[in-house]
């Protein structure tokens, strides 16, 4: 496994992370626990979770996922890179959500209890609130990092101009940057090319994008002619509606027909091919893996262990899927 700087910090990170978003859910701990063995086998030592999760359930189910990745961490903490968000509901109370100051302090102390550790490496904001001024959800992350409750902070899913709005901010007030970003970013969604990934690589911020497999489409394991699989992130509970939006198209099944020959022709999978083109991209950091089995990293690892992608054949890539770029970056 390679390792690779961690935007403008110190920090080195393996060049993939984990995603846990399944666990709790489409896996139970057990599985769970195998695909942090298998994934710790293979190099993969960034791990990172949310305290929403896990994927497609409530308020019933969040925390479940956290609670099961600090199991497992218990007496290897040291060794491990962990990411985890907070910003999404997390009770019945009007401020039990959002990026106040007050929810941002309540959040993390109840990830840390939840993650058995006293600090996470990142602790990001999970969505933009609009709710909350920028500078008051800055100044609470600011409170986190000098209380030694994380090291770095981040933000995921938030537009170009927010992110770069936190900087300029950050700047002024002297307060913590924020180290990295988690925007959604594949072969079937590149609208973020425009201006998120050319604004973080002039500011040195890590891009760590979800999703490099369109939530599993661009492995070419789904028939178009068949309803969506129960046990998938396409029917599954409150995700499945989501998801579908997202791909569950005649276009997108019409690019993956078209991907097959080439990945064919490369000699890999499908999946290794649509994450060696993520990796390929000089702005990615560490793009996000999830799995449900932990067979399904061995796709990963080896798009990890390739490296970037010959010229031509990202070029090729692009060329075929350049027309997403053009794909609302809200939907």
């Amino acid at each position: 496994m390679q390792y690779v700087k961690f935007g403008g910090t110190g920090l080195r990170v393996s060049r993939l992370c984990l995603g846990t978003m399944t666990f709790g859910l489409q896996c139970d701990e057990a599985r769970s626990h195998s695909i942090m063995d298998a994934a710790a086998s293979g190099g993969i030592d960034f791990f990172d979770t949310a305290d929403v999760y896990p994927l497609g359930g409530g308020r019933t189910t969040a925390g479940r996922t956290e609670e099961i990745v600090g199991g497992w961490l218990k007496g290897k903490r040291h060794d491990f890179i962990l990411a985890t968000k907070c910003v999404g509901q997390m009770g019945p109370k009007p401020w039990e959500l959002g990026m106040s100051r007050k929810h941002i302090l309540d959040a993390i102390d109840a990830s840390l209890r939840r993650l058995g550790t006293d600090y996470v490496d990142l602790y990001q904001l999970h969505g933009y609130d609009r709710h909350t001024p920028i500078d008051e959800a800055l100044e609470a992350l600011d409170t986190v990092v000098r209380s030694g409750k994380a090291r770095y902070v981040g933000v995921s899913n938030w537009p170009a101009y927010k992110v770069a709005r936190a900087v300029g901010r950050s700047e002024v007030r002297n307060l913590v940057k924020v180290a990295s970003v988690q925007p959604r970013y594949n072969l079937l969604f590149r609208s973020f090319e425009r201006d998120l990934l050319p604004l973080c690589e002039e500011e040195g911020i890590a891009v760590i994008p979800y999703n490099p497999l369109a939530g599993g489409l661009l492995t070419g394991k789904h028939d178009r002619q068949a309803p969506p699989p129960e046990g998938t992130r396409f029917a599954l509970g409150s995700a499945a509606k989501r998801y579908q939006d997202r791909y569950w198209n005649e276009r997108q099944f019409e690019t993956i027909e078209a991907l097959r020959p080439v990945a064919a022709e490369a000699g890999m999978s499908m999946a290794t091919l649509a994450l060696s083109w993520v990796l390929s991209q000089p702005a990615i950091t560490a793009p996000i893996i999830g799995a449900s089995r932990p067979e399904q990293l061995a796709d990963s690892l080896a798009a990890a262990e390739k490296g970037r992608l010959q010229s031509e054949l990202f070029g090729r890539l692009d060329d075929m899927t350049h027309g997403w770029r053009a794909v609302d970056a809200e939907r």
